[in-house]
């Protein structure tokens, strides 16, 4: 099976790509059920060990290589191999408000138990914004797409001087917009914003303009050239403002005591909002992956089974999540709390050990699911949404 397309009519090396995506996204958040005794910070603390920071740091692809993926998607979905143009607007409004309404109720019932009076709108809310966000403005000139996402990208770190406190009228749209925080309480329940919308919607944006680069008329091998000539564009630009601290990072970086510290200074980006550094090297490295896919003239048992997740990444999503709780739960019941109040793993080796367990078991299921998923969803439409 070659990595680019398979019987289904989907590409496989976005398939496999973002199943890449949602394994690391388990991983994450088996550190986030059963490793919460150690937090990481944003960007990640200077006192945390090399194996916690890189296993935190692998986990930095998933939203901005999602999200990027989800702007592709978008583009193919609006021009279908051998069909007329049909306008995503319409698929993007709905699928974004489901995506918005699982984040509102099925994953703060996951997190309930740990954070009872919170809401946290995280990264299935800030996906949900852009796609009803991409909605209103998909039907512009695709070159102004392209610019206005690169803006946004490259600008953004420019407002970081733009501050409102609470209780001011800019703080909550700023707040959705670009600085994560509390956004008020509704019915003694409180709100709060990690995922601001303004830098991710000009991920999803680049994500669109770039989707040309996988219609039919674009052979494997220009294909490549263009996936690796932004990747390492991304890395190049990332060396420079990054190497003499210019531009894109309030942290800057710095020499320390050993190499390995010095390599975490240079790499330790913020998430929250993401800066220009974490995306160039986040989407930089996501394409290069992409290129490499595509150059995969068979895709073998792994790719096969990594694709098998990227197929079908909601339903993962929510169904790992609420897998993780009841392990959570059976393990605490077994051995009770031996992290403060709560049960934690050892060590940072057992997050993988977990993880691994956890693919394993989802697996069966992703496949079962991608399977029917592809067999029906001409007669059953909500499969789409999965």
């Amino acid at each position: 099976m070659s990595a680019a397309s398979n019987i289904t009519g989907r590409i496989a090396s976005i398939d496999v790509m973002r199943g890449l995506v949602i394994l690391l996204m388990m991983m994450d958040h088996v550190r986030e059920r059963f490793y919460m005794h150690v937090r990481t910070g944003d960007p990640i603390a200077d006192s945390i060990e090399p194996d916690l920071f890189f296993t935190r740091y692998l986990t930095h692809f998933c939203a901005p290589v999602f999200i990027f993926l989800a702007g592709m998607g978008a583009w193919l979905y609006a021009h279908p191999a051998g069909g007329a143009y049909r306008s995503p607007a319409g698929f993007l409004f709905k699928r974004g408000l489901v995506i918005i309404l699982i984040e509102l109720v099925l994953y703060y019932l996951v997190w309930a138990d740990s954070f009872p009076n919170f809401l946290f709108l995280q990264v299935l809310w800030a996906i949900g914004v852009c796609m009803v966000a991409l909605s209103a403005v998909c039907r512009l000139n695709y070159w102004l797409l392209g610019l206005l996402g690169l803006v946004i990208v490259v600008g953004h770190n420019a407002l970081e001087f733009i501050e409102f406190e609470r209780g001011e009228l800019g703080y909550i749209p700023w707040a959705i917009l670009h600085d994560p925080g509390v956004l008020g309480e509704i019915g003694g329940l409180t709100v709060s914003l990690s995922y601001p919308a303004l830098p991710w919607f000009g991920v999803i944006l680049l994500g669109y303009f770039a989707g040309p680069i996988f219609g039919p008329s674009v052979s494997a091998p220009h294909r490549r050239k263009v996936l690796i000539g932004a990747g390492v564009s991304c890395l190049a630009l990332l060396a420079i403002i990054r190497g003499f601290n210019i531009y894109g990072e309030t942290l800057p970086w710095s020499v320390k005591e050993s190499v390995v510290q010095t390599v975490m200074s240079f790499l330790n980006y913020t998430k929250y909002p993401p800066s220009l550094d974490y995306i160039l090297v986040t989407l930089g490295i996501g394409l290069l992956l992409l290129a490499w896919l595509e150059s995969r003239q068979r895709a073998g048992r792994l790719l096969n089974a990594i694709e098998a997740f990227g197929s079908v990444p909601m339903f993962i999503y929510v169904v790992h999540l609420y897998v993780l709780l009841a392990a959570y739960w059976v393990l605490f019941l077994v051995f009770g709390s031996n992290q403060g109040e709560r049960f934690g793993l050892p060590s940072v080796g057992w997050i993988w050990v977990g993880a691994l367990v956890l693919i394993l078991i989802h697996y069966p299921l992703a496949k079962v699911f991608s399977a029917y998923k592809h067999r029906e969803k001409r007669n059953k439409p909500w499969l789409s949404y999965f």
